[in-house]
């Protein structure tokens, strides 16, 4: 499982690493890349948070792991916690603060602050849950929380099944195939929840 979700990172992690290194060195500003040189705090955090995030986290599922070293489960868990709101509220910062690039409609929009909200929401349901005791409920947000941090790795295969099925996206069935990515995580995550 760890190996699944690590690949279904990879890119986004890629593609994280080129944008800071794109704005370390200096690359020449165009109009897709302007609002993060003008403003480049929020993306740095969210990239960095979300890579630690990402990484740490696909072992945090890991059964006979978490049971055989329940110390680091705990450690990495309190460590996953702020980075986790990181990426939430660093994401939630730039879909409210950063201009819109061409071909963001009110769809995207909306379904990028519904969605780094419930992100949000369930990881601190999940910390409250494990400050009562209750693992069952910890263990069900956190696999959402999870989820929807992982977006970003499923929405390239929307996208790249989008455009060779239909074609290049349009704005309403760019902003579907986005939606589609949280959408099928959340789906498998609950899925996983009720197997357990």
């Amino acid at each position: 499982m760890p190996a699944a979700l690590l690949v279904l990172s990879a890119v986004p992690l890629a593609a994280g690493a080129f944008r800071l290194t794109e704005l370390a060195g200096g690359a020449e500003i165009s109009p897709a890349n302007a609002r993060f040189f003008a403003s480049p705090l929020p993306v740095v955090l969210h990239i960095l948070s979300a890579s630690v995030y990402a990484i740490l986290g696909a072992f945090q599922f890991v059964t006979n792991f978490r049971r055989r070293r329940p110390g680091w489960h705990r450690a990495t868990g309190r460590l996953l916690v702020p980075f986790g709101l990181l990426v939430g509220l660093s994401g939630l910062w730039m879909t409210l603060f950063y201009p819109r690039p061409d071909g963001t409609g009110e769809l995207l929009y909306a379904l990028r602050l519904l969605f780094g909200s419930a992100m949000v929401v369930s990881i601190l349901l999940g910390f409250t849950a494990i400050r009562r005791g209750d693992v069952i409920r910890h263990r069900a947000w956190m696999m959402r929380g999870y989820a929807i941090g992982l977006g970003a790795g499923t929405q390239v295969l929307t996208q790249l099944g989008g455009a060779l099925i239909v074609g290049p996206p349009s704005e309403l069935s760019g902003a579907l195939l986005m939606g589609a990515g949280w959408v099928i995580n959340l789906a498998v995550a609950e899925w996983a929840i009720r197997m357990n």
